[in-house]
């Protein structure tokens, strides 16, 4: 079986998976101080060097992503890889379970992800706002299942297909016929919550005589953090510590007094302290949701001959989490009094004394299987057929909070539905190298995509009585009308001639945080598309290596395109080389882009309203502007050099990425059911004349759309280096730095307004660092990294006229520290820390984050303070 792999497998696997070419295979090879990175590229026919690859690429060990405290695979890579960012929002919809990436600070949906060199499929949530990004759930790979992850960080849409354009992360499974290792972790955050444990392990199998079976699975389990302050606005406060709660008793408003005078409410102030199911201090908390996974990879081979292989590999993952919304506090438009059929009034802190915050569960299913059967056809043409199937489901459920509508009615649970993505791809693979060391790559693929809205219980989205005024008849304009006077009559306070009774107050639709799925809105989204492409590669010279592809797609909905790129890789000395490329790029927008609707909780101007978002294509988008979704196209640029000065190894590459017709949301339209308003009572309009339920309750709408152009560009510098000392012992050391920005390259105003924009330029930090230094000694080894973030600012619309008021957050510095002993050679035994000194980013000064949050919850800095942990190893 090796003899095979080292002729068949090293070919196949790094050259012709993936549609085209793939990434390296990378062994590492220490003797003395000299560290040696060996790459076997896929249209090259002979190992490289990383060095002396035409496009950057970064390989981690399974030692080195062992060697990272977390069990999430994003902050893995986050941690390795200065350019690549995984936010973590509490407060997020669905992004409170499958989390939002970014690499060279462009979202998921443009960095393809592979395993075993094979497109990983797209997980079903759709991020709402920002690029509505739809892409893998990086986090159901464990990383007890990987091998080494290589990443490319160049567009390679021609290549790869339409989402490479920022990159690519390609996951290597472990392929091992014997052996295992089982891991136990556990730790806590400095401040005494966030309690986490994780199980993990792999074992090889053999297969006969020349095949393996390699099984890895991890369970994880984290409670809870909030890093909270208790909720205090000026427009309803439960801190009379807080320099805001005089101006909020102060507010001249009359429904502010009104809810002042709550605070005097012995009721009310006695279930306050369970207006949240986490309990604590603070009626809204903010941190990392309580948190709880399973998953199983599982990666085969078995040879059938000399030179034909067979393999098969999948997954199966089931997880959950749980976080909170904003807090409902009275009189909100959710805790307002409304009449009951008898004429009495009901208001649903009858359910709640203290208000509610309510609380939103998500389990997320994942599984798929790729097989195939690859090999060798005569001398130097190898071929690879095969097929994949891939599925990703999040189900939802609502407790502790009410569908308004429906009053006294309501229950405090609810379903409120499910989003499931589906792929099926079949796939043919070819590669030929000519005597003359030309490298020929290509092949086709077929990928159907489906993506599916499932319809909430009825409950959940259903228009109860008090979704309108007066439901019961009572009034007749001022005058009570037969049955109006009848419940005057039992003893009501019925006061049809008063505007403020009410009986007049209408209250919103469907579970309230996240209403579900109604059948308007549930529906199937599905499309297919054809790949073909065509690489070639050579050594030119012994200096010179040239490489160029073309790819030809067709999709059912958005039509054909064809994109390209060339590189290059010139070694100038036997230090110095230079390398290049160029690429063109095409992204169709997902079938759950164009598909995803959702009415949330946000914040559009400061306050928390319901917020609708539609389909570009749906009647109720194109009533208030929308088009159609198009798909992106881009050009991307990089250009560096790379040096070998005995030990050290040094790498320097810009890039330059332009994109056209960028896909996403528009800023939150308002709306209004007051005619004065304008604008805003027209969008109001343009939902009652498309037929959305509710229509009265909600206060923002908006979409996604193809808005506006952007460049990103940047450099990223990596080094290696082993420091030998005296005494022999040696220090490995890795540094790896990223500059990058994104700006507009066409006016954005028709679409964003000034604080979304300002933020889109300046919020991410523009530079990040990682330095990490590895020593051994005797049984003992230490691991030091520090994270660096740059500053950046973000921005507010709060200052005079309604102009932007700007704060600036300094740099933070991030130190972990990790010691462990070899008991024997076996067994190890780790302690150590996570960001050591309890560092935190500056808190929010200007107003942007309130509702009890201290912190910018969706910063990539991490805010949640130092951790510490403690975990056991066993090999066998």
């Amino acid at each position: 079986m090796k003899n095979f792999k080292s002729k068949a497998l090293s070919m196949t696997i790094a050259a012709i998976c993936a549609e085209g070419i793939t990434l390296s295979n990378i062994a590492y090879a220490q003797g003395g101080s000299e560290l040696e990175e060996v790459v076997v590229t896929g249209v090259r026919g002979k190992p490289r060097s990383v060095s002396d690859s035409p496009v950057p690429v970064d390989v981690f060990s399974a030692e080195t992503i062992e060697s990272v405290s977390y069990s999430d695979t994003n902050d893995i890579l986050q941690t390795l890889i200065p350019s690549y960012s995984s936010e973590r929002s509490p407060i997020a919809d669905g992004g409170t379970f499958i989390r939002p990436a970014s690499l060279r600070g462009l979202p998921t949906d443009k960095t393809l992800v592979l395993v075993n060199s094979k497109r990983r499929h797209r997980a079903s949530l759709v991020e709402i706002g920002g690029s509505g990004t739809q892409g893998p759930d990086v986090a159901t790979i464990p990383a007890a299942a990987i091998k080494n992850v290589e990443v490319l960080r160049d567009g390679a849409a021609a290549q790869y297909g339409s989402d490479a354009i920022a990159g690519v992360i390609n996951f290597i499974l472990k392929d091992n016929a014997e052996g295992g290792s089982i891991s136990i972790d556990t730790g806590e955050y400095f401040e005494g919550d966030g309690d986490n444990y994780t199980i993990s392990g792999n074992i090889g199998l053999p297969l006969g005589e020349n095949g393996f079976l390699s099984i890895s699975g991890e369970f994880a389990d984290a409670d809870a953090t909030s890093r909270s302050e208790q909720y205090c606005e000026e427009f309803f406060c439960l801190d009379e510590s807080n320099p805001t709660f005089q101006d909020f008793i102060n507010n001249p408003d009359p429904l502010v007094q009104e809810r002042v005078a709550f605070l005097s409410d012995p009721e009310f102030l006695a279930g306050v302290g369970g207006a949240s199911l986490e309990g604590g201090d603070v009626v809204q908390p903010w941190g990392q949701p309580n948190s709880e996974s399973t998953r199983i990879f599982f990666n085969a081979g078995y040879d059938l001959n000399d030179t034909t292989e067979v393999y098969g590999f999948g997954n199966y993952s089931d997880s959950e989490a749980d976080g909170s919304f904003f807090y409902r506090f009275p009189l909100n438009g959710v805790l307002n009094d409304v009449r009951t059929a008898d004429g009495e009034i009901f208001n649903a802190l009858e359910t709640f004394p203290g208000g509610f915050t309510p609380r939103f569960f998500g389990e997320v299913e994942d599984y798929s299987l790729v097989a195939g059967i690859k090999g060798e056809w005569g001398s130097g043409f190898y071929y690879d057929f095969s097929t994949r199937y891939g599925f990703n489901e999040i189900e939802y459920t609502l407790r502790n909070t009410v569908n308004p509508s429906l009053g006294p009615d309501s229950p405090t649970s609810f379903r409120p539905g499910a989003l499931s993505n589906e792929e099926f791809q079949i796939q043919a693979d070819f590669v030929k190298e000519f005597d003359s060391g030309l490298v020929v790559a290509f092949g086709a693929s077929y990928l159907d995509e489906e993506y599916d809205v499932q319809q909430g219980e009825q409950l959940s989205f259903e228009a109860g009585a008090f979704a309108s005024a007066d439901p019961f008849g009572f009034c007749d304009g001022t005058v009570a009308t037969a049955a109006g006077q009848a419940v005057i009559a039992n003893g009501s306070t019925l006061n049809c001639a008063d505007p403020d009774d009410p009986v007049f107050e209408i209250l919103g639709v469907g579970s309230n945080g996240f209403p579900g799925f109604s059948p308007q809105f549930s529906e199937v989204f599905s499309r297919d598309s054809y790949g073909l492409y065509l690489d070639v590669s050579k050594d030119v010279t012994e200096k010179l290596f040239l490489q160029g592809a073309l790819r030809y797609e067709d999709y059912s909905d958005f039509g054909d395109e064809l994109v390209g790129k060339l590189a290059l890789q010139y070694d100038i000395n036997d230090v110095w080389g230079f390398r290049a490329s160029v690429g063109t790029g095409f992204r169709a927008p997902t079938p759950g882009q164009q598909g995803t609707t959702n009415v949330s909780t946000r914040l559009p101007n400061g306050f928390p309203v319901a917020t609708g978002l539609f389909p570009a294509g749906s009647d109720v988008a194109q009533a208030l502007g929308a088009r159609d979704l198009g798909p992106e196209t881009s050009t991307n640029f990089t250009f560096g050099f790379t040096a070998n000065f005995d030990a050290l190894t040094l790498t320097v590459d810009y890039y330059r990425i332009d994109i056209e017709d960028r896909t996403f949301a528009v800023s939150t339209l308002d709306v209004s059911t007051d005619p004065t308003t304008g604008a805003d009572f027209e969008n109001f309009q343009a939902l009652q004349a498309a037929g959305v339920v509710g229509a009265e309750s909600i206060g923002g709408v908006f979409y996604f759309a193809n808005a506006f152009d952007t460049i990103t560009e940047g450099v990223d510098i990596v080094a290696t280096a082993p420091i030998t000392w005296g005494n022999g012992q040696t220090t490995d050391i890795t540094a790896s730095f990223n500059y990058n920005t994104s700006e507009f390259d066409s006016n954005p105003s028709e679409f964003l307004n000034a604080e979304d924009a300002f933020d889109f330029e300046n919020f991410d930090p523009e530079i990040r660092g990682t330095v990490t230094a590895t020593h051994g000694f005797g049984e003992f080894s230490l691991l030091a990294r520090a994270n660096f973030y740059g500053s950046s600012e973000n921005s507010n619309n709060s200052g005079p006229d309604g102009s932007l008021e700007v704060q600036e957050y300094d740099e933070v510095v991030f130190f972990d520290l990790e010691g462990t002993y070899r008991i024997n050679e076996n067994l190890s035994v780790s302690l150590g820390g996570r960001n050591i000194f309890d560092e935190f980013p500056d808190e929010d000064e200007i107003g942007d984050y309130g509702n009890g949050r201290i912190y910018a919850s969706d910063s990539i800095v991490d805010w949640q303070g130092g951790y510490y942990y403690l975990r056991l190893n066993a090999d066998f």
